[in-house]
């Protein structure tokens, strides 16, 4: 059996810390001793961009917020959809993730960070949601373990009232918010409808095979 290695450690700024493990040819993302992220599993994290894009008005070239890079499953998924004329704003608070990405995972990152649609914000995802009116077309949130403050309690603010209409008001006509999660969660269905948005809450498998454990990615359209 090949020994696990860790590679890196980093501090989520106001939050846990994160360990870098490889194994063989896999990377993991661990938050004491479980898993955050794996380079085996990305189909749900590619769900949250494949289905966002499937949603948009058609014959647009879509301006996506994706927070945070992850593993880059993400992001990879959207560039493989939204044309040449697409873009991709990614909001990523840990700067270590990055640097991962271009270093021990430069593999599996396959050149993604350096697309010319990529404009990568080092910094809080909140804060570009914030900042923006009417910007994007899909805003997509991996930044937790689903819409609560695990990694980082300032994440509460996220999936707060104000934070999901902050998100609302950011986004353009016909666009959709997106938030990937292990788990369902019916008070958060609840408040993202009380905060005035039309949601279908679709389970996902974690394989890109459709095997794996079941995630919950929410799909927020403004009324």
């Amino acid at each position: 059996m090949k020994p696990r290695e860790l590679i890196g450690t980093a501090k989520v700024p106001g939050g846990v810390e994160l360990r870098l493990i490889r194994h063989g040819d896999d990377h993991v993302i661990m938050v004491d001793n479980n898993e955050l992220m794996s380079s085996r599993v990305g189909g749900s994290e590619e769900a949250l961009a494949t289905m966002s894009c499937e949603r948009l008005p058609k014959g647009i070239e879509p301006h996506l917020l994706i927070g945070g890079y992850g593993m880059g499953f993400t992001l990879r998924a959207a560039l493989a959809i939204i044309g040449s004329g697409g873009r991709a704003t990614v909001a990523e608070l840990v700067p270590e993730i990055i640097a991962w990405a271009r270093g021990p995972m430069e593999k599996l990152t396959a050149g993604c960070l350096d697309d010319p649609r990529v404009d990568l914000i080092a910094g809080d995802v909140a804060a570009a949601i914030k900042s923006a009116t009417k910007r994007y077309d899909a805003i997509l949130l991996d930044v937790d373990n689903g819409p609560s403050g695990l990694v980082r309690a300032d994440n509460n603010g996220l999936y707060s009232m104000r934070g999901l209409a902050a998100a609302k008001a950011a986004l353009r006509a016909g666009g959709v918010l997106a938030i990937w999660s292990a788990a369902p969660d019916a008070a958060f269905t609840r408040r993202l409808k009380d905060v005035g948005f039309k949601v279908e809450e679709i389970t996902v498998r974690a394989r890109s095979n459709g095997k794996g454990p079941r995630h919950t990615i929410w799909f927020a359209s403004p009324r």
